[in-house]
């Protein structure tokens, strides 16, 4: 078993209790393997075996304990890009696609927990978007014109929303969205997955994935599992070296939940045009009380080393605008792969020989674009054409202006990271600067040397450099994790892989070099 990496719990987490599966312990022979068991994967699993396909989902930690447990779970087709953006990207058909996908996508959960009878705190409400103090609302009368043009039905300006605690000012109305309990409703899906003859597997990482006319998936627990079509949906693909990683980029994302007396706040969905851009919702948490999840303060993953300031900044904003906050109850923070031109990756991955799909690049609408991955993935895999896939199709190459610079600016990003973290000293000039629990790069000569204290004040050492393509890692001093800058690997204080693209651990530090000749 894995050792369990979390420092920040969501109240998703602390609120339900999802039943532990197997390891793999012998070779399988199935229609389709999914790789990941987050939104993306369980969906897709699902609808596959709601169609009379064999599946199997594989996930290396356990059932949603990605970043599907560290959503804020708003369930919107209010683009999170702004479909005035997406349209100069793909225009019109595109973004009527990107709505139409979205919208079914939330119904598509509706109908699952009405069918399955699932209990996950599902509900509609309307969603708001809004400026800060001082920024010209504008931006909303051209977002409604191209939400309309995207087929949007019953959005509407009105004069502020409905919050009585201060005043959003104009906010732009989108009618009927959602949110629910994400991982009451992932844990149901799975066991009907189960119930209809598939397989739920934990701790069974995979280190190798094969396409072509007979794909197989090679565990690293032992087991292969051999199939006709293999779904990776991991957050971000561990199969792929380079291609995909070059159009999307890791973000980290601050989320704060407090409690307040319930009934306070009207409930809805909220999200202002900020550049630390916030969201927030409402949770049921007792009868007496709701919590108040709000969200923001984005950054790049591993480039910054101010995580705990990013809770206090959201606390601050939401004192001064919800003046019944109390007491701070969740504090946690999630990775949302951002694409360059907005769009999810859903379909054949163009790095692999045939039979082979991906599903990755939520875009900060992870839950429903993994839904989107259930309906779209199960269709062609079934063998049929679909109008969204074109939209999709993790092979697309940007194509307009905007999206170029994205390209060009976060692969830009990347390589400077690269050489600056390579050519530059270490972040501390000695272990002996740690605390308990901390962890430092240090440099020694040509090598970079992760560097973790742990709670008992024994030293760990590993290589800095991140195995997937290089980079080297950062420390997370609120995750306790190292985070790799370039395309959003995550490892444990110890170096074991926690989130991809790799799939190997850090490597040990060769302790026969002399530590007086690994100074520099």
């Amino acid at each position: 078993m894995q050792r369990q990496t979390e420092q920040t719990q969501s109240v998703w987490m602390a609120t339900a209790s999802i039943p532990g599966r197997p390891v793999l312990q012998k070779d399988l022979k199935v229609d389709v393997c999914v790789v990941g068991a987050g939104i993306a994967g369980i969906s897709t699993a699902y609808s596959l075996a709601k169609a009379g396909k064999s599946v199997v989902v594989v996930d290396s930690r356990r059932i949603a304990a990605g970043q599907t447990q560290r959503t804020t779970a708003h369930l919107s087709n209010a683009h999170d890009n702004l479909y005035s953006e997406v349209e100069k990207v793909h225009g019109v058909d595109g973004v009527r696609i990107a709505a139409e996908s979205h919208t079914a996508a939330i119904n598509r959960i509706e109908e699952i927990v009405r069918n399955e009878g699932i209990d996950c705190d599902f509900h509609r409400l309307p969603g708001y978007l809004f400026c800060p103090p001082g920024q010209k609302t504008d931006i909303l009368d051209k977002e409604l014109e191209s939400a309309t043009r995207a087929g949007l039905k019953g959005l509407e300006i009105v004069g502020r929303a409905p919050l009585t605690t201060f005043d959003t000012g104009r906010a732009l109305r989108y009618p009927n969205q959602g949110q629910f309990h994400p991982l009451k409703y992932i844990s149901h899906l799975a066991e009907s997955i189960q119930e209809m003859g598939g397989h739920v597997y934990e701790d069974t990482p995979v280190r190798q994935v094969h396409g072509g006319s007979v794909p197989s998936v090679e565990t690293s627990v032992g087991p292969t599992i051999t199939a006709k079509s293999v779904v990776v949906a991991t957050n971000s693909p561990v199969n792929d070296i380079f291609a995909m990683h070059t159009k999307m980029a890791p973000y980290l994302t601050y989320v704060i939940a407090a409690r307040i007396p319930a009934g306070s706040i009207t409930r809805g969905l909220f999200w202002d045009t900020e550049e630390y851009y916030h969201y927030v919702r409402l949770q049921k948490f007792t009868d007496a009380e709701d919590l108040i999840i709000i969200g923001g303060e984005d950054h790049k993953a591993g480039q910054v080393n101010d995580q705990a300031e990013r809770h206090f900044r959201l606390e601050n904003w939401g004192r001064e605008r919800f003046s019944m906050m109390g007491k701070i109850e969740f504090r946690w923070s999630g990775m949302v792969m951002e694409t360059t031109d907005g769009g999810a990756f859903i379909g054949k991955n163009p790095a692999d020989q045939e039979n082979v799909y991906i599903a990755t690049g939520d875009s900060g609408m992870g839950m429903t674009h993994g839904t989107i991955a259930g309906i779209l993935l199960t269709q062609l895999i079934l063998g049929h054409d679909h109008p969204w896939a074109k939209f999709y199709d993790p092979a697309r190459k940007p194509v307009s202006g905007m999206a170029w610079r994205n390209f060009v600016s976060e692969n830009w990003n990347v390589g400077t990271e690269y050489v600056v973290d390579w050519l530059s000293g270490g972040d501390r000039s000695s272990a002996d600067e740690l605390e308990r629990d901390e962890g430092t790069v240090l440099r020694r000569g040509l090598s970079k040397v992760a560097v973790y204290r742990d709670e008992a004040g024994e030293l760990h050492e590993c290589s800095a450099v991140c195995p997937h393509l290089g980079c080297i890692v950062h420390w997370n001093n609120l995750e306790k994790v190292w985070d790799c800058p370039c395309h959003g690997s995550r490892f444990d204080a110890y170096g074991q892989v926690v989130n991809g693209p790799a799939i190997s651990p850090l490597e040990p530090v060769d302790k026969s070099v002399p530590q007086e000749s690994q100074s520099g």
